[in-house]
């Protein structure tokens, strides 16, 4: 059973477990609702170590089995909370000693990112147990131990503290691979959503993804590795992806403005759901015509031959290599090969993104192909800087002394290739890492 889903599966089985030993002894030994409350929080604790409130709880066996709990919360600095879970038990399965819930809703629940990592490698399921007289009892997992999962206004709240709203449904097949799953971002316009349909047994899934107002669709394959650790592939392909839409959807801003196509790779590794979202490593090659840079002004600055802030630089196309890395520190964003063309200005280079700080380098071409103004990269994505480094700027002062114009750009770039061979203070440095 994966990680991210064994809390769901204690607190169910915690429940479930109550309900359904009552339902074997003929309603005598049921619990009050506030017995109820009481236990699940109790062995929620006992299971993962950390405490859980719970507000209310009530349970009914007509006309079928369910269980309601209340104003969750679990005992932690930035607590995680549910507004209601409902949890609705095979009744079938009760009488048989396995846990098999028919549906699991949760509505207005929030996670901080924090609190929701504190479980990882805490959570025992075997500690939930069986309750009172049925203690000894065996009770074993259903070949689906949860049939559905229903999510409505589930707020996700990640290191940045942004705070995100999420709608989903997933049925799932037996090995908790889900048949099929619709997740949403709750009241975007427009759409952002992810579609997954399961392609007959295999672990083979159609994927459908609506965003910035066009597709990103394709197909998703899972592997059980021999030594059973899980790998994840994607093949999908952007079109007519509005990038400041996209970007919108989830309460970020747009460095560049345009319309998104390519072709898109998704990889990870790990041994549960968990670490493979943890490790999701994305390619893109991708091109954006016609494109708009925001904060950056090409022309200022290789006219000012010095720090250029702002502005902005309209683009007949924009392509190159997008590289995403999931880590502890944040996503990684690696640009490579990036080509720029404005009428006669053309531009290629590099660049890394880590917590919006920006790091890279430019060649802006004042004679097509022939010479680059050397600049760099760097503040960050909400206001970028471009200059010429220290080398660079004495070479473009020298070339612009002995021949005007072209002389400043090639002054510039000898400048700079001196610099690199003997060493200056402009060393590449990595990302700052984030507080």
């Amino acid at each position: 059973m994966t990680r991210p889903l064994r809390w769901i599966t204690g607190l169910v089985a915690a429940a479930a477990l109550l309900l359904g030993g009552g339902a074997l002894l003929l309603n005598l030994l049921l619990p009050t609702d506030g017995e109820l409350a009481a236990e699940v929080g109790a062995r929620f604790q006992k299971a993962s170590g950390i405490g859980l409130t719970v507000g209310s709880a009530h349970w009914s066996l007509r006309p079928s089995p369910v269980v309601v709990l209340s104003n969750l919360a679990t005992e932690q600095p930035a607590p995680i909370t549910a507004r209601r879970v409902v949890i609705r038990p095979q009744l079938a399965a009760l009488w048989g000693r396995r846990i098999a819930i028919e549906s699991l809703e949760i509505e207005g629940a929030v996670l901080p990112r924090a609190s929701v990592r504190a479980f990882r490698g805490r959570w025992n399921a075997e500690d939930v147990g069986a309750p009172g007289l049925l203690a000894g009892a065996a009770w074993t997992l259903a070949e689906v131990p949860l049939a559905r999962l229903r999510l409505r206004d589930v707020v996700w709240i990640d290191r940045r503290e942004i705070a995100l709203a999420y709608d989903a449904d997933v049925q799932f097949d037996p090995a908790w691979r889900p048949r099929e799953a619709d997740l949403r971002r709750a009241g975007v316009t427009p759409p952002a959503r992810l579609r997954l349909e399961r392609e007959g047994g295999q672990d083979r899934w159609r994927t459908l993804i609506d965003i910035g107002g066009g597709t990103w669709n394709g197909s998703t394959v899972l592997q059980v590795l021999d030594n059973g650790r899980l790998r994840l592939g994607a093949e999908l392909e952007p079109r007519g992806v509005d990038i400041v839409a996209l970007l919108r959807s989830f309460d970020r801003h747009a460095a560049v403005e345009g319309k998104l196509g390519g072709q898109t790779t998704v990889d990870a590794e790990g041994a549960d759901a968990g670490e493979l979202v943890r490790r999701l490593h994305t390619r893109t090659r991708f091109t954006i015509a016609p494109a708009t840079l925001n904060g950056f002004d090409f022309a200022k600055a290789v006219r000012s031959a010095g720090i250029s802030r702002g502005g902005r630089t309209s683009l007949d196309s924009l392509s190159g290599i997008l590289d995403t890395q999931a880590g502890e520190d944040g996503t990684v964003l690696r640009y490579s090969a990036v080509k720029a063309r404005s009428g006669l200005l053309t531009a290629s280079g590099s660049a890394t993104v880590l917590n919006r700080r920006l790091d890279g380098e430019l060649a802006v071409d004042v004679v097509d192909g022939v010479v680059g103004v050397p600049l760099k990269v760097g503040g960050t994505l909400d206001a970028p800087e471009l200059s010429l480094t220290g080398g660079a700027l004495t070479g473009a002062a020298v070339g612009s002394a002995v021949l005007p114009g072209v002389g400043t750009a090639i002054g510039a770039r000898i400048g700079q290739q001196m610099e690199r061979l003997f060493g200056g203070d402009d060393k590449k440095k990595e990302p700052a890492k984030p507080r």
